[in-house]
């Protein structure tokens, strides 16, 4: 099943997590307490529509919430990721759209913000859809949903289908705390640094990846985290060939090393408590990860996070157990 193409509706986007720029705080006029959130902004123009967010399948159109087919038929104006996988939605939905449809993707996300808020606060409803999923979460949206709230506009949401939560409710893997860490950094130095600080992380963690990355990053993992890490790694959720491969870390990496097609979404057990390590074994933890392809400094860093330990007594330990005799 591995090689299996499938066709579908939903498709997740790719979004660099590291990119902060996309995540900076929107101005807004703290003079004033706006009466819709309860926090400082301003004051609602009076007449002023309403921001819904909405969730939008991620494989079958048939998962749609029953409220998505009459609010994007009764919306003024839709701001959608893809404006063509919009139309396709809506005739698998029976809609007839009349709204005045605008593109909000990554590149011109901020720059339609004003133009998006002169309707809302002239009185039109504006419904905000991504490809896949709900806006925000690895897609556009923060940067509309905070000026609406900052200014005092309704925002409600459609809630619908989550590529991060269905992931995890089938991994397999505990579910009582989480954290989405959405796409890992490209280049190889950002992301050996996210994996080291992630290693002693005890809730499960949730990625996005991209099936062409996948095999490397999962052995950039195993040698991280260390190689018997339980993970899942889930592909094409709700779509005709998807498919869930559970097992360690080395496992999984060794699994796709000849590639592996489909939307992705891999999940991760947390790290283990540790009560206590000797200094032998805190050597020998870096000695594994060096094994793995991890450099010395970030596998003592990230050992001394797991273990509970000072750097400089794992980093002594290390020299210790290279010395002869």
């Amino acid at each position: 099943m591995l090689g299996a193409r499938a066709a579908s509706l939903g498709l997740e986007m790719e979004r660099n997590s590291d990119a902060a720029a996309a995540y900076l705080p929107v101005a807004a006029d703290s003079s004033a307490s706006s009466p819709a959130t309860g926090s400082p902004g301003e004051r609602p123009p009076a007449g002023a529509g309403t921001l819904t967010v909405a969730a939008a399948p991620i494989g079958q159109p048939a998962d749609a919430s029953s409220r998505l087919a009459p609010a994007l038929r009764d919306a003024s104006v839709i701001a959608a990721e893809d404006t063509r996988r919009l139309r396709r939605l809506a005739t698998a939905l029976g809609v007839q759209l009349t709204a005045r449809i605008v593109s909000y993707y990554d590149d011109v996300e901020a720059r339609r913000v004003p133009a998006l808020m002169a309707e809302l606060k002239s009185g039109r409803d504006v419904l905000l859809i991504t490809d896949a999923g709900l806006p925000t979460v690895s897609d556009p949206g923060y940067r509309l949903i905070a000026a609406a709230a900052q200014s005092g506009i309704r925002v409600t949401v459609l809630p619908g289908p989550s590529a991060v939560t269905a992931a995890l409710a089938i991994s397999g893997l505990p579910s009582d705390r989480f954290v989405f860490e959405g796409f890992p950094p490209r280049r190889e130095g950002e992301r050996s640094r996210r994996f080291a600080g992630l290693a002693a992380e005890r809730r499960t963690l949730v990625f996005f990846e991209s099936p062409r990355r996948l095999a490397r990053t999962l052995a950039e993992l195993a040698a991280a985290f260390g190689a018997d890490r339980r993970a899942a790694v889930c592909r094409e959720l709700t779509k005709t060939h998807e498919e869930v491969l559970r097992g360690t870390l080395g496992q999984l990496a060794n699994q796709v090393k000849d590639g592996i097609l489909g939307e992705i979404t891999l999940v991760i057990a947390g790290a283990s408590a540790v009560i206590s390590a000797t200094p032998g074994e805190a050597a020998a933890h870096v000695a594994e990860r060096e094994r793995g392809g991890q450099p010395r400094k970030e596998a003592i860093v990230a050992v001394a996070r797991e273990l509970g330990l000072p750097r400089r007594e794992v980093y002594d330990a290390v020299l210790a157990s290279r010395r002869p005799g």
